[in-house]
């Protein structure tokens, strides 16, 4: 006698394999239910499908083809452990070397001890239920097995998330130091250039005071200056490498995030960005609302320096330049009050095309001097990694906003 046979009917409701089970909703996560018998596999569609989008299949084979068809909209695994040729436990194992993102349970009439072992061992099961299955503890243990599914893709989303943003700080560090360095290189040269030898420089009476080393400059403190900028540049050049390492060491599974308030974040911005002659005095702070960040300092501190240098760029030639970095909160689309960054220039705006494609693909207005537009979706791709979103805003002559909403 079948072990479905002394349960009740449930009510008539469509195949599972019909386009819209009754109570299913379209695009939600599928139940793939595998017994060998016909009459288990058209119960368990039926009872469950007032809540869940079930498929089943009658045998391994058929499991790991529906599997390939339409794995990546399967959630769960219920199947049956012995079937004729090859068994639940030879399914499991499959699934978990090709499809390790299903939560699988085992369905068995059979308490046996190694089975039951086999099962959580090997093919990492969830819950192993025993047949007859009860109705509602069944219906209980998948929709507990459910929320694990959507947890555990929710997780793996995040780590996805984090994991491009570190292959995508590699593409930036190797781009981005080029700029500190191209000027080290630059000041270097200038110095060079400007060297005369004892000979050049001085009569013939002084020229035994070959220890002293002599510039020429166009205007005083020329040199000095070209030498404190190299070492702003290499600072900042150390202070990249620096940031790099300590968030690819964060990256590892069981790391703990520091927490970093946003005030002290763009107060060491302040502190330690390359400013070049000038540019200091165009920047100011305001902090209507300080909140705690969540967590990734280093990445955070690499997305403020690019959105800082891009503004400053936009602020060369313009008769007054500032730029105003702002802390606040706002309420968000929920009602609760989001913190955010924002960065507020004066410079001379974006134009519309150019705008709608900045945070999306690697779009630059600054080709002719080694931008390839990669630094805000470099940002875009970190804020998003830690829950948050980036929005800008601009018109052509009225300079931009670049704002960095975080989670409440």
């Amino acid at each position: 006698m079948n072990v479905y046979d002394t349960m009740p009917s449930p009510p008539a409701h469509p195949h599972a394999s019909d386009p819209a089970p009754a109570g299913a909703r379209a695009g939600q996560p599928v139940i793939l239910f595998v017994d060998d018998e016909p009459q288990s596999c058209k119960w368990f569609a039926r009872t469950f499908a007032d809540e869940f989008n079930v498929l089943t299949a009658t045998g391994v084979d058929e499991a790991l083809a529906l599997l390939r068809e339409q794995g990546r909209s399967v959630a769960l695994l219920v199947t049956d452990y012995r079937m004729p040729q090859r068994n639940g436990l030879d399914l499991l194992l499959a699934v978990q070397r090709d499809f390790k993102h299903l939560v699988r349970l085992l369905a068995t009439a059979y308490a046996e001890k190694d089975v039951a072992i086999a099962a959580i061992n090997e093919g990492h099961v969830f819950r192993i239920l025993e047949k007859p299955l009860d109705l509602v503890q069944t219906r209980l243990i998948l929709r507990e097995a459910m929320t694990l599914f959507r947890a555990q893709t929710m997780e793996r989303a995040l780590q996805e998330n984090r994991m491009l943003a570190m292959r995508e700080t590699l593409g930036f560090l190797a781009h981005e130091l080029n700029t500190p360095l191209a000027t080290v290189r630059g000041f270097v040269t200038a110095i060079t250039d400007r060297y005369q030898s004892p000979a050049q420089a001085a009569p013939a009476a002084v020229q035994d005071a070959t220890r002293l080393a002599c510039f020429s400059e166009r205007q005083p403190g020329e040199v000095m200056a070209a030498l404190a900028g190299a070492q702003r540049s290499a600072l900042y050049c150390q202070s990249l490498v620096s940031a790099f390492v300590r968030s690819a060491r964060d990256a590892y599974p069981g790391s703990i995030d520091q927490p970093v308030t946003a005030s002290s974040l763009v107060q060491a911005l302040l502190k330690e960005f390359p400013f070049e002659r000038e540019e200091r005095s165009w920047v100011g702070c305001e902090v209507t609302s300080d909140f705690a960040l969540p967590g990734q300092r280093d990445l955070l501190y690499l997305v403020l320096s690019t959105l800082t240098k891009n503004a400053l760029l936009a602020l060369h030639e313009q008769p007054e330049p500032h730029l105003q970095i702002v802390l606040g909160r706002e309420p968000g689309p929920d009602g609760r009050a989001r913190p955010w960054i924002r960065f507020i220039d004066n410079g001379h705006g974006i134009a519309p095309e150019i705008l709608a494609k900045l945070t999306h693909e690697p779009v630059t207005t600054r080709a002719q001097s080694g931008g390839n537009g990669m630094g805000l979706m470099f940002c875009r791709r970190v804020v998003q990694s830690l829950g948050g979103s980036i929005e800008l805003n601009s018109e052509l002559g009225h300079g931009a906003t670049v704002s960095l909403y975080f989670k409440p």
